[in-house]
């Protein structure tokens, strides 16, 4: 059986400032009004016969995008990215050179802040909170730039 929880609609949403190194048009530093969408498949159980409480499930997703609002999303695996702080921080892409209070930003352990890349991020740590909600088969992440415009990965249990 499968959960589906629409972003835009249980306001799971935030709003960040990215970069796509060295991309002819999305290189620069640009925003977006994000909104995320969840799939959670699996067994139903407990008392309730839950897939996966909705109200655990938003409250999880909902942290995320608390700590991806209002940020620069910079990735720390980036191999465009020569950093030489990270308080505050401080990087350099070519000849561009960036310095950002820490405050501002998001270091995430990715080697882009790509819709791909931030919805496989928080996909697998979905699951991995939910695991021990039940019997989780997979979970689901879009992470929509716009409306009509998003990534989707699926996280499986192996």
């Amino acid at each position: 059986m499968k959960i589906v929880i629409n972003g835009i609609h249980a306001n799971l949403r935030f709003a960040s400032a990215h970069m796509i190194p060295c991309h002819e048009s999305c290189g620069g530093i640009h925003g977006h009004s994000y909104h995320v969408d969840v799939n959670v498949e699996g067994e139903r159980c407990g008392e309730f016969g839950f897939v996966a409480d909705f109200k655990t499930v938003k409250g999880i997703v909902r942290k995320m995008c608390k700590e991806l609002d209002h940020k620069l999303l910079i990735p720390e695996n980036s191999k465009e990215l020569d950093f030489k702080s990270k308080d505050p921080v401080e990087f350099s892409i070519g000849p561009k050179e960036y310095k950002i209070p820490r405050e501002d930003c998001c270091l995430l352990p990715l080697p882009s802040t790509s819709a791909e890349e931030l919805s496989e991020y928080m996909s697998n740590r979905l699951f991995q909170a939910l695991k021990e909600e039940g019997d989780i088969e997979s979970v689901s992440v879009c992470v929509n730039e716009g409306i009509g415009q998003g990534a989707f990965f699926t996280k499986t249990a192996e």
